[in-house]
């Protein structure tokens, strides 16, 4: 059977090519810091003097070694604490072996001092030059506070991972936990367990997971679980259908006769009946959590800075697209929108594969 299953998933084009670009996103948030041009916490490295400029922008560097920084296994989880500093120079030149450089944007007269203590004292001026000056290439461009798109876009897919994950599991453990309940023992448990789902249900998702927010406080795990607390009545209502359907059959019958115990009933007889159900609509709660999650960090309520977050790129940048400069809210837009789709592809995907309706 699960042949079948794969072989049917596999003839599903649209749902294969999802597939594998959520798994190549996932990949990319995991080795966010190792792939990432901007190896600093949060992507936050500044540089106002390079505000929106766009794609494929160049400028020379001077990478200025910082003493302090070292090399640890937990930068490649969560970045540098400290990284070298990198002056833009629109050109250097050398006054009795001591290094003055004209900063990128100022005027041609205007230079300022490098102490050559910096670099390797061991390496001619020549060899500084070869190994410490450098054309840095914004592939992306550069966002308001000069600091590189791309790596932002980079960090920002693991916020957006990270809230899908987080709140299909809450949503996972509150909803099928509920759901089995009121399917399974009925009575005035059911009762008061559907007048709990309707509660939740009748309040719009956005409002109760900015009431929420505000009241757990504003931050990175404070969404996270808000996202989580507003998803559970779905997962719940459809649990509770599909073990109302189930509890009837025979073999459920058959294992109450043979003195089976509730709790074994439910989790290992009626439970792995309801998992193909479950992946569809966690896929599509993925989606969804995305989706919230973008529109709190564009209110200013989701993630904070400096932590990069698509929604909050394009809240930051969306007056931008009015001043000529659309990339800076089009492509965290994008990334979003693709993702997104990418997820609801691929629940309709499995939900065909699985044929949940039989």
């Amino acid at each position: 059977m699960k042949k079948n299953y794969f072989k049917k998933f596999n003839r599903n084009l649209l749902g294969l090519i999802s597939l594998i670009y959520i798994i190549i996103v996932t990949l990319i948030s995991i080795l966010a810091y190792v792939i990432s041009p901007d190896k600093s916490i949060n992507a936050n490295m500044m540089d106002l003097s390079l505000h929106s400029r766009p794609p494929l922008f160049k400028v020379k560097v001077i990478n200025v070694p910082n003493n302090l920084n070292s090399e640890k296994f937990s930068q490649w989880l969560v970045g540098k604490q400290k990284v070298d500093d990198q002056i833009s120079i629109e050109k250097i030149i050398w006054i009795e072996d001591e290094l003055y450089y004209q900063p990128f944007g100022s005027k041609k007269d205007f230079f300022k001092k490098v102490p050559i203590s910096k670099f390797d004292n061991n390496l001619t001026n020549s060899q500084i030059e070869k190994k410490y000056i450098k054309t840095k290439t914004f592939w992306l461009g550069t966002d308001k506070y000069g600091r590189d798109l791309l790596s932002r876009i980079i960090i920002g897919s693991r916020i957006s991972l990270s809230i899908g994950i987080i709140a299909v599991l809450i949503s996972l453990i509150l909803g099928v936990f509920l759901g089995l309940l009121a399917g399974y023992y009925g009575g005035l448990l059911d009762t008061f367990i559907m007048w709990l789902i309707n509660v939740v249900w009748s309040i719009p998702s956005l409002l109760m997971v900015i009431g929420i927010s505000l009241a757990l406080g504003k931050g990175f795990w404070q969404v996270f679980i808000a996202v989580g607390l507003t998803m559970w009545v779905e997962v719940a209502r459809l649990v509770r259908g599909q073990v109302i359907s189930i509890r009837e059959k025979t073999y459920i019958e058959a294992a109450k006769g043979l003195g089976f115990s509730n709790r074994r009933i439910l989790l290992f007889h009626i439970l792995p009946m309801i998992v193909p159900s479950l992946i569809v609509i966690c896929s599509a709660n993925f989606a969804s959590a995305i989706l919230i999650e973008s529109g709190l960090s564009f209110l200013g309520i989701g993630a904070q800075p400096p932590v990069p977050s698509w929604g909050g790129m394009i809240k930051d940048h969306f007056r931008y697209i009015l001043l000529g400069k659309p990339y800076l809210a089009i492509v965290p837009g994008l990334s979003i929108m693709s993702l997104v789709f990418a997820f609801m592809t691929l629940g309709n995907s499995l939900r065909d594969t699985l044929d949940v309706k039989n």
